[in-house]
């Protein structure tokens, strides 16, 4: 055997070692159903962006059967370097101003009736991509007014004028993700702030909004810590939680700690209501906007 070859097989067995190997309850039946078959169609045919497909997102058939899509808007390079995610890092386009009426007019031909927004982490512009954000939901409100609209939102580096845009234009829905728990927010969001997560909560709350965030496990954490994170979140005005398994994305990301089970996931949930969260939606492959639709009642 040459050397290349050697090469090659000695990194697939060192990248094979860094992907821990999935329990059962992970795994999941492709997508089926008329009304997914349509839209996967829609979207093929007009060439349109959802980050449930670039995302590959399980829930994608159950949550497109409900009419519910998510975009992503503000481009696909983030200028922060989280450990847990796949969004390639680096210097961003400059801002389609034009992204707004884009993504309103995908919501009307997909006949999406819940639409999900969320974005890259745009710290190169002076306004974090808020205006082209109150200007997306304004868009998708005109051209299809029927249409509910959920914003998963930055913390615009504690610019309160910014996250202010959002609360003026104020979508039924709005989410910002603490993401893990206080003590690895430094390793799993390097540029985040756990505490200026749970203020951004607390102004949306206070401006009126229905409250949404997101905790993923699998990082290391403790179920104490899981709860010290519920608590925080309940406290500062958080109505709506999801918690999900963290899946490895590249050899690169921070690695699975532990595959959390299905039962730990249903205990956390109960813990969650018990500490006043209205809505908690717990479980394995439940991702942010898992079951989003449900979340405007």
């Amino acid at each position: 055997m040459d050397q290349k070859k050697q090469n090659k097989k000695v990194e697939e067995k060192t990248i094979k070692k860094k992907f821990a190997k999935k329990p059962d309850w992970l795994k999941v039946k492709l997508p089926t159903g008329k009304e997914y078959v349509n839209l996967r169609k829609i979207v093929s045919d007009n060439k349109l962006h959802t980050i449930c497909e670039s995302g590959n997102c399980p829930n994608m058939g159950e949550c497109w059967g409900a009419g519910t899509a998510t975009f992503m808007i503000l481009g696909n390079i983030c200028t922060r370097s989280c450990g847990f995610c796949a969004v390639a890092t680096g210097r961003p386009l400059p801002a389609d101003l034009d992204e707004p009426n884009k993504v309103a007019n995908s919501v009307k031909l997909m006949k999406v009736k819940h639409c999900v927004i969320t974005s890259v982490d745009r710290d190169d512009l002076k306004d974090g991509g808020s205006i082209i954000w109150s200007e997306t939901v304004n868009a998708v409100r005109k051209i299809s007014p029927t249409t509910t609209l959920e914003t998963l939102i930055p913390d615009f580096k504690g610019d309160w004028d910014n996250l202010q845009r959002i609360i003026d234009v104020a979508p039924e829905v709005v989410s910002h993700n603490l993401e893990t728990v206080k003590r690895l927010t430094k390793s799993v969001r390097i540029q985040a702030k756990y505490e200026r997560s749970l203020e951004v909560i607390k102004r949306l709350k206070d401006g009126g909004m229905r409250t949404k965030s997101g905790i993923m496990l699998g990082l290391g954490e403790t179920e104490e810590e899981v709860i010290e994170a519920m608590q925080d979140l309940a406290d500062a005005g958080c109505d709506i939680l999801t918690m999900g398994q963290y899946l490895q994305p590249t050899p690169k990301h921070l690695p699975v700690a532990e595959f959390v089970k299905p039962e730990q996931f249903a205990k956390l949930k109960e813990i969650g209501l018990k500490l006043g969260l209205k809505y908690v939606e717990s479980g394995p492959l439940v991702r942010s906007s898992y079951h989003a639709e449900k979340h405007l009642i």
